[in-house]
């Protein structure tokens, strides 16, 4: 078997920054073991597949160790796979996914994504969630998904070190850090070290629960976010209610051939 695989740089112009994730374009599904062997191999922290249907792809993303239901950055490098390869007379692609219909459409130089909102409410800090980040936050809250936890300014964001075998046994996927940027309206880190993904570079997906919050709390609908990793990204983000609108760049990096 051979399947075609491009690796592509999102939330970012430029190669070495952003977050890779590598994308497969499919003729059709094989087993659920060989996707997940590919992302394995890949050991990056997405690897997106999807299969063309009659007017939209199906997509699914895998992390090095488990499938996943969104993902923001793979989408956007598998949009940016359509357009730069596939179908490049197209100004708008829609996925199929676990998370419902996902839309991409090219806006001037962004590729622009309409993700479910995704807001998160207060709830108790676990010890296990203080253990491992270590330092006292301003505000504790969970979406369906994520813990997301709020500190009082940048400079905490880019101190801290959790302690990744505590983040690991938590029961939720990620954990979200976030506080007011200084040259963004917002920053954060993101990590999942359960899902095998110690530090995610740029997240897409985390930013469907970023958003709402802070769109209430600096009552503003447009806003600049930045996450805070050694690679480091930016995000164009708008509040539509009960969707959220994530734009940024994506570069190719690689293209190649996988023999299985």
């Amino acid at each position: 078997m051979k399947i075609q695989m491009y690796q592509v740089d999102a939330f970012t112009k430029e190669v070495f920054k952003g977050n890779p994730a590598a994308v497969c374009p499919l003729d059709d599904w094989p087993d659920d073991s060989v996707l997940q062997g590919i992302a394995l191999e890949n050991n990056l922290s997405e690897t997106a597949f999807f299969v063309k249907e009659a007017s939209y792809y199906t997509l699914r993303w895998f992390t090095p160790a488990t499938e996943v239901d969104l993902c923001g950055h793979a989408t956007l490098a598998s949009a940016y796979v359509v357009f730069t390869f596939l179908e490049p007379a197209l100004h708008e692609v829609v996925f199929s996914s676990k998370s419902g219909m996902l839309k991409v459409s090219r806006e001037n130089d962004f590729l622009a994504m309409i993700f479910p909102s995704r807001p998160p409410a207060p709830c108790p800090a676990p010890d296990l969630l203080m253990q491992g980040l270590g330092k006292k936050p301003e505000e504790v809250l969970r979406s369906e998904r994520d813990f997301m936890v709020v500190y009082r300014n940048q400079e905490e964001i880019e101190e801290l070190d959790p302690c990744m075998s505590d983040l690991e046994q938590l029961d939720a996927l990620g954990t979200i850090v976030t506080a007011p940027g200084i040259k963004a309206d917002f920053v954060s880190r993101f990590f999942a070290p359960g899902a095998g993904i110690p530090e995610d570079p740029v997240t897409g997906s985390s930013h469907c629960t970023l958003i709402p919050y802070w769109s209430g709390k600096l009552n503003k609908k447009n806003l600049y976010a930045q996450q805070l990793s050694a690679r480091g990204g930016e995000l164009f983000c708008e509040d539509l209610g009960s969707k959220v609108k994530i734009a940024g760049n994506a570069v190719r990096y690689l293209e190649g051939v996988i023999h299985i």
